[in-house]
């Protein structure tokens, strides 16, 4: 998914993985060199340069300098998608990486080698409010090197529930109730049946990959299984996710320019009712909210129906952490330390939800605020029964880099569900080899 916090809240992902997909000039700055005159200790904090996540990044340097008025905090940006995984990667080979930076957690964070770059953090006292489901995507067998940046992410479809509510339509829980909404929607024209924003190549993703809560939910040791090279994209059930990704561009559902339209364009077409529903993180109930206010209460958001004819599972993508890299020692260190356990603090989680971020949240600290979008508050129906799942990427290292450009070509019609699977499950090989795993 998007390396980034989460489109994300892309933030994520999608951000992660919001987000994920701009490209733009890494500012670097001066990092300084501990103390500085008057006994003050400066420590640059880097994150990505989306707007909501910059905004939300000196709200935090803001309230920690009044809490810390020995230390100064300077904010450093990168890009967002590929071109922001170089930058960190460069940065933390050539020892110069900000002594805080917010990155993506599960098998991103794996590429970067944290057991040889980071700061363990496992003796932090914050790491006790932790849910037990984060810890091993900011984690290795040597450490724990993470902090949660936000709240989870879900992926599912964002729906237009304006248009539901003129046809008449029920939440699918099985692709074939999903599939005869959509043809149901077409037939009467008043609405593209499911927009996709192939232009921001990431977005194509999330068939595949908020499919996998119930794919574990059917197999659940498959992440192991994958991670050890025991089952692959081209099996059953994994290959489901595929097919569905490429029957909806063999029904016609697709808006007409989905292979240049933005993700901006996508939250735009479903908050007017342009478009019925949008495979996406849940960040867009957040970007209705901030650009089309008078649309949220027309945004609802239910996970990815299932093909096997049980309850469908909402899967979670796990949020970014903030890190320490090794080369930040003495008083920046134990500064960059404050820093971090500041965010995982109630005053973090207050500042947390006011930046946007709504949850479900990995810290106790931290609940849903009662004033979250309907949208926001209906998947927590998922949680209530127990229906959800973490995304594959933050239960297994191996994501392979090519995913959102196979996944645009199947979903573009251009190659077949058994082909994109077959070429991913090779470049999956790669990035496992690159990793060292067993069995590879």
């Amino acid at each position: 998914m998007k390396s980034s916090n989460a489109p994300r809240r892309l933030a994520a992902l999608i951000g992660s993985m919001v987000a994920v997909l701009c490209s733009a000039a890494c500012s670097v700055g001066s990092l300084g060199t501990g103390d500085e005159a008057g006994g003050d200790t400066t420590i640059s904090y880097l994150v990505f340069n989306e707007p909501s996540t910059v905004k939300a990044a000196n709200a935090l340097i803001a309230a920690f300098e009044k809490d810390n008025p020995q230390i100064k905090v300077k904010l450093d940006t990168m890009p967002t998608g590929s071109d922001g995984d170089n930058v960190v990667k460069t940065r933390l080979s050539t020892g110069e990486m900000s002594d805080v930076f917010s990155y993506n957690s599960g098998s991103l964070l794996q590429a970067i080698r944290p057991d040889e770059y980071l700061v363990s953090l496992s003796d932090q006292s914050w790491v006790k409010d932790l849910d037990k489901s984060y810890l091993p995507a900011v984690s290795t067998a040597q450490g724990l090197y993470g902090a949660p940046t936000g709240g989870t992410t879900p992926g599912g479809v964002v729906y237009n529930k304006a248009v539901y509510a003129k046809l008449g339509l029920k939440i699918p829980k099985t692709w074939d109730q999903f599939r005869a909404n959509n043809l149901l929607i077409k037939k009467s024209g008043i609405a593209t049946p499911v927009e996709q924003t192939f232009g921001d190549a990431w977005t194509a993703q999330l068939v595949i990959l908020a499919d996998f809560a119930n794919i574990a939910a059917v197999a659940p040791q498959w992440a192991a299984d994958y991670t050890a090279n025991k089952v692959h994209n081209v099996d059953q059930p994994a290959l489901t996710s595929w097919q569905h990704l490429r029957q909806l561009h063999d029904d016609g559902l697709l808006n007409k320019d989905f292979a240049s339209a933005t993700y901006d364009k996508g939250v735009q077409a479903l908050a007017t009712g342009k478009a019925a529903h949008y495979p996406m993180l849940a960040g867009v109930i957040d970007a209705v909210r901030q650009n089309h206010p008078q649309y949220l209460k027309d945004i609802g958001m239910f996970a990815m129906p299932t093909a096997t004819g049980t309850d469908s599972h909402l899967t979670l993508f796990l949020p970014s952490g903030y890190y320490i890299p090794k080369t930040s020692t003495g008083a920046k260190l134990d500064a960059a330390k404050k820093l971090v356990a500041f965010t995982q603090t109630a005053k973090g989680c207050e500042l947390l939800i006011q930046s946007g971020s709504y949850g479900p949240f990995v810290n106790r600290l931290c609940e849903v605020p009662a004033d979250a979008p309907a949208a926001i508050k209906q998947l927590q129906t998922y949680v209530a029964a127990g229906n959800t799942g973490p995304a594959l990427e933050s239960v297994s290292p191996i994501k392979g880099p090519d995913l959102p450009q196979l996944a645009v070509e199947v979903g573009s019609g251009i190659r077949t569900a058994d082909s994109g699977a077959k070429l991913y499950d090779q470049n999956v090989k790669q990035q496992a080899q690159q990793l060292g795993l067993p069995g590879w």
